[in-house]
Order: C-alpha cells, then sequence, then structure tokens
C-alpha cells in the first residue's frame, strides 16, 4: 500500500473541512497568505488574537515552525521561567513562550525599527504582562552598528562589504546572564558564535539554550567554535538543519548568501526526555 499514508490524509482533510468550522477556518487563512505577495502586510488570526505581520511568505515558516513544530517547547524546574529571546522579530515566539509559560519573565530584543515597531504593537495587543522589549542588535558591547534590513525575517548586522540601511544600538548578552535563565533563543542572522564566546564563562547560568547557527557561503564557518563554546559550558547538543542542499556534495544553493543554517538545542545530560522511535526498523 504505497500510497495508504497519503489516502489517510486526504480522507483526514476531507472530513475535517465538512465537519470542523475552526479547521475551515484555518486552511482558509493559510490559503489566504499563501496568496499575498511578498513584504505585504496584513494581520491574521491564526493564531487565536489578532496578529499584525510584514510578509506572509516569513510569517508561515515561523507558525509552522514555532506553533506546529513548536521547536522552542522546552520543560522549566519553575512556573515562572526567566526567557531571554534575542531576534523577536514580531514576538510570535514571545507569544507562543508566553502561552507556555504565562507566568514567564521574558525580555526580548529586536533591532530592526519597523519590525520592531510591530513586535510592540504585537506583544501590547497580547495582553500578557512582564515582558520587556529592546529595540536592540545583541553584540559583544554596547556601541552603534550598521545594520541591513531584509524586510521580514533576516536582517542583520552589516557585514564590512554591506551597504547599512540603518545605524542600531546594540547590547552585551554577557549583561543579562546575571541570574539564571531557563530558556535563551539566538537567532541573530550571523552574530550568535561571536556572542555566545562572548559570555561563555557565564553560559552555566542558562538551563536550555537554542542557537540558529548561520554560515554564510563566503566565510569561514564558526560551528566548531559555537559547538565548543557549548561543550565548555557543560551542554550536550542536538542539531538539525534549518535549511541545506540535499546533496551538498554536488551543489549548494544559497539562501540570502548562506550555505547552511543550523538549529542547535544545547540543554543539561541529566535532563530527561521520553524516548522516540527507532528510525529505519
Amino acid at each position: 500500500m504505497k500510497y495508504a499514508g497519503a489516502f489517510r490524509r486526504v480522507a483526514k482533510d476531507l472530513v475535517l473541512r465538512i465537519t470542523d468550522s475552526s479547521y475551515r477556518h484555518q486552511r482558509a487563512e493559510l490559503a489566504r497568505l499563501r496568496s499575498l505577495p511578498r513584504y505585504k502586510a496584513t494581520v491574521t488570526n491564526l493564531i487565536g488574537i489578532p496578529l499584525e505581520i510584514v510578509d506572509a511568505y516569513s510569517f508561515l515558516g515561523m507558525y509552522h515552525e514555532i506553533c506546529e513544530q513548536q521547536i522552542y517547547r522546552f520543560q522549566a524546574r519553575t512556573e515562572e521561567p526567566f526567557i531571554i529571546d534575542g531576534g523577536a522579530n514580531i514576538g510570535l515566539s514571545i507569544l507562543y513562550l508566553k502561552e507556555l509559560y504565562p507566568r514567564s519573565e521574558i525580555i526580548g530584543f529586536e533591532p530592526d525599527e519597523k519590525i520592531f515597531s510591530v513586535l510592540e504593537r504585537n506583544v501590547q495587543r497580547s495582553g500578557y504582562e512582564n515582558i520587556k522589549l529592546l529595540r536592540r542588535a545583541l553584540w559583544t558591547r554596547q556601541t552603534t552598528l550598521g545594520f541591513v534590513s531584509e524586510g521580514s525575517w533576516a536582517g542583520r548586522l552589516a557585514r564590512t562589504e554591506e551597504h547599512a540601511g540603518q545605524v542600531v544600538q546594540t547590547a552585551r548578552l554577557r549583561d543579562y546572564l546575571n541570574r539564571p535563565v531557563d530558556f535563551l533563543k539566538l537567532d541573530i542572522e550571523g552574530a550568535e558564535t561571536e556572542v555566545l564566546a562572548d559570555c561563555a564563562d557565564l553560559l552555566g547560568r542558562v538551563e536550555n539554550l537554542f542557537v540558529e547557527y548561520h554560515s554564510f557561503g563566503d566565510e569561514p564557518q564558526s560551528i566548531h567554535t559555537l559547538l565548543s563554546v557549548m561543550q565548555g559550558a557543560g551542554f550536550r547538543v542536538h542539531v538539525r538543519a534549518s535549511t541545506g542542499s540535499p546533496q551538498p556534495f554536488l551543489f549548494r544553493a544559497l539562501n540570502l548568501g548562506m550555505d547552511n543554517q543550523l538549529c542547535v538545542y544545547a540543554f543539561r545530560a541529566e535532563q530527561n526526555v521520553a524516548a522516540g522511535p527507532r528510525l529505519c526498523e
């Protein structure tokens, strides 16, 4: 029955479309968002509350990872975890983490001027409390640096040869690691290795760490440094590809100058997790 799984999925979708009005609404809203051109702002209620977005394509990618796959889900040791969100974008990750832990304390960093304004409105509209938002880029020191805005989810500190459309203030991550951190998320478009190396001696205060590693095709890779910093802080890691090429020996596609992006999960070895299914059996 080569196609049995596909048939079951189609049948389930058809039944839900007939019997479940919320499912029909969700599918219709997903179809509407997919039809929008890049960088067209709109408001969606896909997560149950009105959410302002700047680009449907990037939002759908974030929605799939954050809300459907729940890539930031973690088990806190308290009902009031302290969370740092580096690269908060429009706030979907913050809203997800607040849904997960309503009594959490969250600090969110987002340097892009336009995106930050949307982030502020989304957080304010949500009604959640104990969220502090800073329009800062995380870096190794407090200063001002050039910033390249992509318009959705890929704004970054300008590299040497790039024209910076904005100048942003930066914050030093280690200044915020003066207390235990239950979850630290870094999706900062290429600055992650330098930022983590700068606070390597304080990472012992972090219980769960997520880093999206960005490999630029024309620069030396630093994944070995990133993993070494994590190992030195006593973490065990799990790595999976965020984007990449299925046949990298033959062809390595570039996405905004990057030839690879990796999701790196770092956690304490003593954490207990449920065993997953065995593969290839």
